[in-house]
């Protein structure tokens, strides 16, 4: 009898065990689903374990390609067949800029106007708050697909969430003589940001079917993003098409600002010129891989925006103060450490004398009201001062800017907020960590001070799980819920608050002192003196007087 007890014991302990396997082995839990939008039939993935819908790599333009390089988006021509939208489009054409970005997209190409869909939605559910999300990575680098941007969580939330691709560097931004004169409206460049202002047409147009309600479209970005957002904010392109917005560190007033259009044409020209192209004619014939060729031996940081009278009307803060902006709620801040000190210091080591003789280098006529506002009495806060201004010129005030503008020049709510976060450590000890999200090998090592430039990313987005490059803790995992549910109560109802979450009250137009919330691993809105702000406001306001 014991035999065969044994015996059974030993047969359930191996049924068990193949069962485990088989359930680890068990990643897919999805089953083909369709929905019917403006232009074909598409067909994504139900998830039976998150019970969300998802549709990948989804067309929403005609492939900028032949003779549509360089031209603004076109409508795409129907379809008859089923489209099948299981994997993410391809990315846009790009260089290795930043060394840290994760992309789950196959390949590259000019063909990359594909955005991508997570809905919640039950059976005939409507009227979804919706989420565009723009990514960073200075109109150079990026797209829909890095994991930091999943939108899986967020529609957990009860909340449609789109990606989008938008074109980049040469193929984004190149203005050309040639171009604009071909061109309904006179002008070229900025067609990367044309891109997205289409996307949202086509999310105004489709997103319904997904249950979402086109009323209600929140945009959102970091960085490059962001800047995005601010541009989509003040364009005509975009008027009646967002709800909301959100802005996680980046504005489009002083970081990657439009240029006249005739400054992006010139330097347009000197590069088609240089690289050995005579006519508009020659470029389009051009594979990617001479254009991009050409362009990596160029050593540029892309090609900016520019005033073109089409998207841009005029300069952005200038749209800002004529109120013409879109009236929206605006949720935006920035991080305590948006990029080392060091980038201030320029090679030499922290203390006193060098921080001053970089101070007077930089501002040689207000060098000592420059140095009332960066306190700098002992070594920590030398270091500080440095770090602040390296981080305020660098995106900071940029991002204050749209931030003070819109809450003087509108009626709608205005939101700010210092992430504050120090990183966990990280898993991989041979990389550090990147400037703009991700890790890196080699690099240089050193303590942050604060939470530096991208790292908030995965946080508001709650998409810890999928970035595994560092050590999250319980901390982590708790200012990620509470970033997560601002974020989600601010695209439902244009207020982060809830219950259950410290209060963060809006910024009040005449307010000297805006409050600003504070998210760390406890989270708290506190009052904030301006005072850098408004010195570099006016250091920005002698610049523009002096501009011809």
């Amino acid at each position: 009898m014991k035999t065969i007890t044994q015996t059974a014991f030993a047969m359930v302990i191996l049924m068990a065990i193949s069962a485990t396997s088989g359930l680890r082995a068990q990643d897919n839990f999805g089953f083909p689903v369709q929905v019917k939008i403006e232009n074909g039939t598409i067909e994504g993935l139900y998830d039976t374990k998150t019970s969300l819908q998802t549709y990948f790599g989804v067309p929403f333009a005609k492939p900028p390609v032949g003779d549509l390089r360089w031209k603004a988006p076109q409508p795409l021509d129907n379809w008859t067949n089923v489209k099948e939208t299981k994997a993410f489009g391809p990315r846009p054409v790009q260089g290795i800029v930043f060394g840290d970005m994760n992309s789950r997209s196959k390949g590259i190409s000019e063909d990359c106007l594909y955005l991508n869909v997570w809905s919640p939605a039950k059976r005939n559910a409507t009227g979804l708050p919706v989420l565009v999300y723009f990514y960073g990575g200075g109109f150079v680098a990026g797209d829909g697909s890095e994991p930091r941007y999943d939108g899986a969580a967020m529609a957990q939330k009860g909340i449609v969430v789109v990606t989008v691709n938008y074109r980049l560097g040469l193929f984004g931004f190149f203005s050309h003589p040639e171009l604009s004169k071909e061109s309904p409206y006179k002008a070229s460049g900025n067609f990367g940001l044309l891109d997205q202002a289409f996307a949202l047409k086509w999310v105004n147009k489709n997103i319904a079917v997904f249950g979402g309600d086109p009323k209600k479209v929140t945009i959102a970005g970091e960085s490059a993003g962001s800047i995005s957002v601010s541009a989509q904010m003040v364009s005509p392109l975009s008027k009646g098409l967002i709800a909301g917005a959100i802005g996680e560190s980046g504005s489009g007033i002083s970081a990657l600002a439009a240029v006249p259009l005739a400054e992006g044409e010139k330097q347009g020209a000197e590069f088609a010129k240089n690289a050995g192209y005579t006519s508009l004619a020659q470029l389009r014939k051009a594979s990617t891989r001479e254009l991009f060729e050409a362009y990596q031996e160029s050593k540029r940081f892309g090609f900016p925006p520019v005033i073109d009278g089409y998207f841009y009307t005029k300069n952005m803060a200038d749209v800002l103060k004529a109120h013409e902006q879109s009236q929206v709620p605006l949720l935006l801040g920035w991080n305590s450490s948006e990029i080392p000190g060091m980038a201030f210091m320029q090679g030499l080591p922290y203390s006193e004398e060098n921080l001053i003789k970089k101070v007077k280098e930089a501002y040689p006529n207000d060098f000592e009201a420059a140095l009332k506002v960066y306190p700098h009495g002992n070594a920590k806060e030398v270091e500080w001062a440095a770090t602040n201004l390296a981080s305020d010129r660098f995106i900071s005030y940029s991002t204050w800017k749209w931030f003070d503008l819109h809450r003087k020049n509108s009626s709608q709510p205005v939101y700010r907020y210092l992430y504050s976060k120090l990183r966990p450590a990280m898993v991989d000890k041979s990389l550090t960590p990147g400037l703009a999200g991700g890790t890196q090998q080699g690099g240089m090592k050193f303590e942050p001070l604060g939470a530096p430039h991208a790292c908030e990313i995965e946080y508001c987005m709650g998409n810890l799980p999928l970035v595994k490059d560092y050590q999250w803790t319980a901390d982590d995992y708790k200012v990620s819920e509470t970033m997560l549910n601002y974020f989600a109560n601010f695209i439902k109802t244009g207020n982060p608050n809830a219950s259950g979450l410290p209060e963060w009250p809006a910024a009040q137009p005449n307010d000297a002192t805006p409050p600003v919330m504070i998210l760390d691993t406890e989270s708290k809105s506190v009052k904030y003196d301006d005072t850098r702000y408004l010195f570099l406001d006016s250091q920005a306001a002698k610049v523009a007087k002096q501009a011809p």
